[in-house]
């Protein structure tokens, strides 16, 4: 009763939701900062796009390779514990880039160093964090924590880029400061959050078997194995971030501050379409809301790759960011409602590999492409690759094109044989 007198935002009521979703708002703000910075300093450094493409790769290798055992700790472990040690290790990357910065680093190796352990620090809190959610709100309600969920990390990377270029004004180390302050400001609040009495931890021994058991699970359902897949190839395809500092200083020449604005963009679109959804759940034609979603998705980025006007290009990177969270929506949902509990976390670390992984490898795929062929080229290609991903799919997964309504949640073991 006293959800419903809160209407929609009911969900706020509850205390472990709230202090979950501010860490991830500070601990998501001090990733996009340094993204920017990172991203800014080595193209000065090196002057090569390609370099743009190796930050990326810095971060897929570690997270590649621990995803899977990652997720078995998610399953054996206090989640918000694992979690909150992530923030700490991002908090200990940035003090290293400022100590690497303040002693006038010349080479862009240290930096990639860095970068390999935010890498593996991201593939423990991904899994953990996706397969908290669900222990932090009751069931009816999770559709709305999702999107609540989404629409924090949205407004980080509306806000997050917009002021890490700014703070790069004043110089790197302004920026990774600031990174380490928001890191830390997250494990003190991940420290408080309390989950509900749902979380069930597996009690199976480390195995081959087991670390894989998640992928299986996956295989045996289509419907998420072809939403999990569809947002790979189009994130592996149509990543283009990796590109913008090179259309900010050499396409659009906005500088440090509109590549701000530019990796905001993308936020700006996925924010409002998040909270129109927090507010509005889909709950008709799911699966043809998620395939236009993706189109869409790589149409924007053609428009972005052709464009040399700024508002056109800010514009087109708003209609991504919008596409994009459906699609995202869509998928979380499918993973989290069909998953039991006590594989939620390596589940999720699939998914993580699918989803995650393709980000950083988009970006190495942008960065050799942009090498070879130029940036416009290479931006341009991934878009309508994407565009053939989406009708390949609607053949390949019928079943997720004509999906109309979400699945009800998959009951715990306990509640099933009871």
């Amino acid at each position: 009763m006293a959800d419903s007198r809160w209407g929609r935002f009911g969900v706020l009521r509850h205390s472990a939701l709230v202090r979950f979703l501010t860490a991830r708002l500070a601990a998501t703000l001090a990733a996009q900062i340094l993204t920017v910075a990172v991203g800014w300093q080595v193209y000065a450094i090196t002057g090569n796009p390609l370099d743009l493409g190796l930050i990326g790769l810095s971060q897929f290798l570690p997270f590649v390779l621990l995803i899977l055992p990652a997720g078995h700790v998610a399953d054996r472990y206090r989640r918000s514990r694992i979690v909150t040690l992530c923030y700490a290790t991002e908090a200990l990357c940035a003090a290293l880039l400022l100590v690497f910065t303040l002693r006038g680093v010349t080479a862009a190796w240290p930096v990639f160093a860095v970068m390999l352990l935010m890498g593996a620090a991201r593939a423990f809190s991904m899994p953990a964090g996706q397969a908290l959610l669900p222990n932090l709100v009751p069931a009816e309600l999770f559709s709305r924590a999702v999107a609540l969920n989404s629409s924090v990390f949205q407004i980080a990377t509306v806000v997050g880029p917009a002021l890490g270029g700014l703070l790069y004004l004043a110089g790197a180390q302004a920026a990774y400061t600031a990174v380490g302050v928001l890191a830390l400001i997250g494990v003190v609040l991940m420290r408080g959050v309390r989950t509900r009495a749902t979380e069930r931890f597996s009690t199976e021994p480390a195995s081959l078997a087991t670390l894989l058991s998640g992928l299986r699970f996956v295989r045996s359902k289509p419907i998420v194995f072809g939403a999990i897949s569809l947002d790979l190839f189009a994130v592996l395809f149509g990543g283009a971030t990796a590109m913008l500092p090179v259309y900010a200083s050499d396409i659009l020449q906005v500088g440090p501050a509109g590549l701000g604005l530019l990796r905001t963009a993308p936020g700006i679109g996925a924010s409002l379409c998040a909270v129109v959804l927090a507010l509005h759940p889909l709950s008709r034609r799911v699966g043809a809301w998620m395939f236009g979603g993706v189109a869409l998705f790589g149409m924007a980025i053609v428009v972005f790759g052709l464009t040399t006007h700024f508002g056109v290009a800010l514009a087109a990177l708003i209609v991504l960011g919008a596409a994009d969270m459906v699609s995202v929506y869509v998928r979380h949902l499918l993973v989290q409602l069909q998953t039991p509990d006590e594989i939620r976390g390596r589940v999720s670390a699939v998914s993580a590999v699918f989803i995650g992984a393709s980000n950083e490898l988009g970006d190495f795929r942008s960065g050799v492409m942009a090498s070879w062929l130029g940036a416009v080229r290479a931006v341009v290609i991934g878009g309508f690759a994407t565009l053939a991903v989406t009708g390949i799919w609607m053949r390949l997964f019928p079943a997720l094109w004509r999906m109309d309504r979400f699945p009800q949640p998959v009951q715990p073991r306990a509640a099933r044989s009871a």
